[in-house]
């Protein structure tokens, strides 16, 4: 029987993995030589070098050699599907959530949660960050209607029930073994984003994470301080959006409706 190559690469692909036997004659064949066994390795090894680059805090917390073994467990049921592999670990979150080996590490899932972040800020698009003079020259009245566009790396996330952006923040090229040391033990968010040539990041509150999912949704400036005093009441609106600029969260306006005079 003729294959296309796609079939062909897609029988090769299940054949690399495989746990047990091949039932592919052709593939069957392929591996019973001795380069295949080589190749077989070198592509784990790909697999497991990509994930340990792309988690580097998780592997920090819990060691090389202990993330290396969860890591080949978790190739093996959910291989790559994208040749980049700097994309690859979008299901890692789950995998660790779910594997009974990390069940007392409540906040690990969370870690890898940010070290993901990391990545897709480090190779979102480029943007220059809105500048805070271009909303004081708005009156208060048009600054409410104003819909601020969010830099296209901000990525942000409220845990409900551990520090794990201070975790994070520490052991992201700290000392793992002072994960928990001085850290108070309650809900926390983190921003992070790349205003400029580094991603950066900060922790938040939960009012200040409410702020960017509302203007995530298109809301204007005073729906999203609505939902920020929903989700803390005695929240400081104005040093929400004071560290939310500093931090680089926001794109520049490329026309600024507040300068428009009229007649």
């Amino acid at each position: 029987m003729t294959r296309s190559l796609g079939q062909f690469q897609s029988a090769f692909a299940a054949a690399l993995l495989a746990s047990g036997d091949i039932t592919d004659d052709a593939m069957q064949a392929l591996a019973a030589q001795p380069a295949f066994a080589v190749y077989r390795n070198t592509v784990m090894k790909g697999c497991i070098d990509a994930l340990e680059s792309n988690f580097p805090t998780v592997a920090r917390l819990v060691g090389s050699e202990w993330f290396r073994a969860a890591a080949a467990v978790h190739v093996a049921a959910e291989p790559p599907c994208d040749g980049r592999l700097l994309h690859y670990g979008d299901s890692f979150e789950a995998f660790l959530a779910r594997f009974e080996p990390t069940s007392e590490l409540v906040y690990l899932p969370g870690v890898a949660r940010l070290d993901a972040m990391w990545c897709q800020a480090h190779i979102a698009a480029d943007a220059e960050p809105l500048d805070a003079a271009q909303l004081a020259r708005c009156e208060p009245e048009a600054l409410a209607g104003l819909v601020l566009p969010l830099h296209p790396a901000a990525r942000w996330a409220w845990f409900a029930d551990h520090p794990v952006p201070s975790i994070w923040l520490r052991n992201r090229a700290g000392d793992a073994s002072h994960a928990s040391e001085d850290i108070a033990w309650h809900g926390e968010g983190a921003l992070l984003t790349r205003p400029r040539d580094a991603v950066q990041a900060i922790t938040l509150d939960e009012a200040g994470c409410a702020f960017l999912e509302a203007c995530a949704c298109g809301l204007p400036l005073a729906d999203a301080a609505e939902q920020a005093l929903r989700a803390t009441p005695d929240a400081d609106l104005a040093a929400i959006l004071e560290t939310l600029l500093r931090a680089g969260a926001f794109a520049s306006l490329v026309v600024h409706p507040c300068t428009e005079s009229t007649p």
